[in-house]
Formats: C-alpha cells, sequence, structure tokens
C-alpha cells in the first residue's frame, strides 16, 4: 500500500495556522457583512416607515381640504428631492392614480411596503399605496464590503502562512542543530555526545536521553567488541589444537593406541567448543525475551543440595567441605536455578582455599525477593572486578589461567538466569571472602526457614 508524501512539520504547522486564520478571518468577514447587512436593512425599513408616515399626512391634509390638485402637486414637491423614492397608488380596480417622478420608475434594487389608504371619494377613494425605496447605494456598500473583506481574509491568511513558516523554520533551528550534531555519530565516533546547552528547556530532556542513549550503546558495542575477541580466541584454541593433533597425526602411520589417544583429546575439544557453544545460544534466546518457567518448589535448600551432590567428587578433589544454610518456598524455573547453583560452585570451587568451607545461603529480602548465595574463601576480589563479572568472558585474571577448563561463560548465565526470573546478579568480596549470587523473585511463598 503507498502511502502520500509526508508533509514536514515546517509545512504542516504553518498550513494548519494559515487554514485557522482563514477560518477566523472569515468568521469575523460573515459576522461584519451581516452586522452591516442588518443596520443597512433596518435603516432601509426605518426611512420607508417615515415616508410612509408623510404620504398619509398629505392624504388627512388632502381630505380636510377635498384638493386633489393640491394633494398632487405636495407629493410630486416632496419626492423631487428623493430620487431613491417611488410611490405608486392604484385604485381598487388596479388602474393607476398617482407615480412619482419618471427618473425613480426604473428601480432594479428596491426595498418596498405596500400599505392600503382610504381617501375621500371626491380625491381617489380607497387606494394602495406602494412606496419604493432604491437600494442599489446600500447593495454596492455591501458588495464593495464583501470583496474587500474576502480580500483581506485571502491576504491575512497568506501573511500568517508565510509569518508561520518561517517563525516554525526559526522554531525548529534547535532540531536541525541536534539534527547535524546527529549526522556525525558513528560507530568509531560513540564517544562523542550531543550539546544542549544552546537547546531550549523543552529539548533538554531529549538531549539527556539521547546522550543516555549513546553512553549505553557505547558500552553495548565496547562489549561486542570484546565478545567478537573473547569469542574468536576461545575457539580458535581448540580448532588449532585439532588440526594441529590431526595434521601429525596424518602425517605417519601410528599405533591404534596413539590414534585413540589423539582422537580423545579432539574429542575434549570439541566438547568444549559444543559447550561453548550452547551456552551463547542460551544467551541469545534468553535476549530475545524468554523467560523463566516457574513450578512451585517446596524447599530450594533440597534443590541445592542435589547440585552439590552432583559436585561432590570436584569438592573433595579440592579438599572443600560444603554446607547449606537457609531455606526458601516459591515458584521457580527448577533446571535454571540448578544450573545457576552449579556455575556458582564450579566457580567457588576453582578459587576457593584449598580446605576450606564453601556455603550456599538462602535468605528472603525485602520487596519479595529469594538470595541464593555461594560464599567462598580465598582472594579478594579486587571492587573494579566485581561489577564486570557476569560479562561474557570476562576474568578478573588477564592471564586467563584454567582457561581449559572454564570459558568464562558461566557467571553471565547466572546473571541472565536472574533476570528471566525479575531479578539481578550480585557480587561482594570483602577481606578474603567472596559471595557471588542472585536475587530471585518470588510469586508464590508458602513457608521460608
Amino acid at each position: 500500500m503507498k502511502h502520500g508524501a509526508i508533509w514536514s512539520l515546517d509545512r504542516r504547522l504553518s498550513t494548519w495556522l494559515a487554514i485557522q486564520t482563514f477560518v477566523g478571518l472569515a468568521l469575523v468577514s460573515v459576522a461584519v457583512y451581516t452586522a452591516t447587512a442588518f443596520t443597512l436593512a433596518a435603516r432601509q425599513a426605518d426611512s420607508l416607515a417615515q415616508k410612509q408616515d408623510v404620504v398619509t399626512h398629505f392624504l388627512n391634509e388632502a381630505e380636510h381640504e377635498g384638493d386633489l390638485p393640491s394633494l398632487k402637486h405636495k407629493l410630486d414637491d416632496y419626492f423631487t428631492g428623493h430620487d431613491d423614492l417611488l410611490l405608486e397608488l392604484r385604485g381598487q380596480d388596479g388602474a393607476r392614480v398617482y407615480r412619482s417622478a419618471p427618473q425613480s420608475a426604473d428601480v432594479k434594487h428596491a426595498h418596498a411596503v405596500t400599505f392600503t389608504l382610504a381617501s375621500p371619494e371626491s380625491l381617489f377613494g380607497s387606494v394602495i399605496a406602494q412606496l419604493s425605496l432604491n437600494t442599489r447605494a446600500d447593495d454596492d456598500l455591501l458588495q464593495r464590503l464583501a470583496v474587500t473583506l474576502a480580500a483581506a481574509a485571502l491576504l491575512g491568511s497568506f501573511v500568517v502562512s508565510v509569518g508561520g513558516f518561517l517563525l516554525v523554520r526559526l522554531g525548529h533551528a534547535p532540531v536541525q542543530h541536534l539534527v547535524d550534531q546527529t549526522r556525525d555519530l558513528a560507530a568509531n565516533t560513540l564517544g562523542r555526545r550531543l550539546d544542549g546547552s544552546a537547546q531550549p528547556g523543552e529539548l533538554q530532556p531529549l538531549v539527556k536521553q539521547f546522550n543516555a542513549l549513546l553512553e549505553r550503546l557505547e558500552r553495548a558495542y565496547a562489549q561486542l567488541e570484546g565478545f567478537n575477541s573473547d569469542v574468536a580466541h576461545e575457539l580458535n584454541t581448540p580448532l588449532s589444537i585439532i588440526i594441529t593433533s590431526t595434521e601429525l597425526a596424518l602425517r605417519k602411520a601410528r599405533h591404534p593406541e596413539a590414534l585413540r589417544d589423539t582422537l580423545g583429546s579432539n574429542l575434549e575439544d570439541l566438547h568444549r567448543m559444543s559447550g561453548i557453544i550452547k551456552d551463547m545460544l542460551f544467551l541469545s534466546q534468553s535476549e530475545r525475551g524468554a523467560s523463566a518457567r516457574r513450578t512451585h518448589v517446596p524447599s530450594l535448600a533440597a534443590v541445592a543440595f542435589d547440585v552439590a551432590d552432583f559436585h561432590e567428587a570436584a569438592l573433595s578433589d579440592a579438599a572443600l567441605q560444603i554446607e547449606i544454610a537457609g531455606d526458601i518456598a516459591g515458584d521457580f524455573d527448577v533446571p535454571l536455578v540448578k544450573r545457576a547453583i552449579s556455575n556458582l560452585l564450579g566457580n567457588a570451587t576453582r578459587y576457593a582455599e584449598r580446605g576450606s568451607l564453601v556455603r550456599i545461603e538462602l535468605a528472603l529480602r525485602d520487596g519479595g525477593f529469594a538470595e541464593l548465595a555461594v560464599t567462598n574463601r580465598g582472594q579478594t576480589i579486587a571492587a573494579e572486578h566485581l561489577p564486570r563479572l557476569f560479562d561474557r568472558f570476562y576474568r578478573a585474571d588477564p592471564s586467563r589461567a584454567q582457561a581449559e577448563s572454564h570459558h568464562g561463560l558461566g557467571l553471565a548465565i547466572v546473571a541472565t538466569i536472574a533476570r528471566m526470573h525479575g531479578g539481578q546478579p550480585f557480587a561482594r568480596s570483602v577481606e578474603g571472602r567472596t559471595s557471588i549470587g542472585l536475587l530471585l523473585t518470588i510469586t508464590t511463598q508458602e513457608n521460608s526457614l
């Protein structure tokens, strides 16, 4: 479906302003014309009423005097100075018995009044009088007034339209200035911010919101660049190992056991790559709006116990003790919660002091949140690293120690699971005691211990 060209704000506002002005001026013009016409009509009616009284007076005088020539002479004398008036007297049989001066006979624009007069039989008897007033001058005045008012309305609308267009253009100059600033923005210039110092107060919130958006875009773009680099690094290393080992195996004949070891090593790397891809797919799906599928969980401590039992071997190898403190009931996505606890336990196992205690802490917090945290003793994490622990592929250790055993997506998945439950992740590290976990909204709470 095709749409017509969309007018600019300048044209749209100036056009509507011109239309509004024309309608307003037209209504005023109609009011002025109507008032003037009504006034002229009232004046004409008053004039005819006065002339009717004069004619009636002359007939009454003639009735007393009984002099017909004298009556006609008086009427002729009176109407001689009133060329805009015409008087006709007709008998009951329709015959004309008197008509004023001939020059007033042809009246094209007339306001007429007809009335009956009674006179002696010796004069006219009962007659019908028609008194007409020539209104050509008033009609011409009204016509000139109508043309003047119409021209004034059109000219006024045009002037207002042009002036409105210029004023709107002038008023939109700050917006154009913002457009010019945004035109220079690109992926490599996201660090710039819009200058709103010269903008009016109405545009200040827009400038602030746009600058905040640029800040988020800059941060997201930086994360994307780092993400691409980390993905390339994480996938390139196992791929290079697989390619190299395969090439070496194909160069010369090898014992089946040696080939089996090579294939086993390659399979481990392939499993690691597959894990990275699955985790990336999970993160991608969650960012597209996937939410937790909640079911009632009578005891989160029991869920944590199942996960801890799965990690028993790794905890034993690190000589770590496990303890679960507290319990919460509510509606949660059990597989996702298990995955989050597993990732947190795996992270604590890698970095906890050997022989120390790892605690899974469950507690209620204000606002209807359940706090799930895994606490361990180890090296204190610097404060500047804590907000970025949940970034993809981020490691506080730049040497990528233990990169062969984990790929840096575990805590990013924990953060995603927290958001899927309407919560958020958190990390604290003070004096060698590190606590990393997540807050989950509780939709149903039956009991808590």
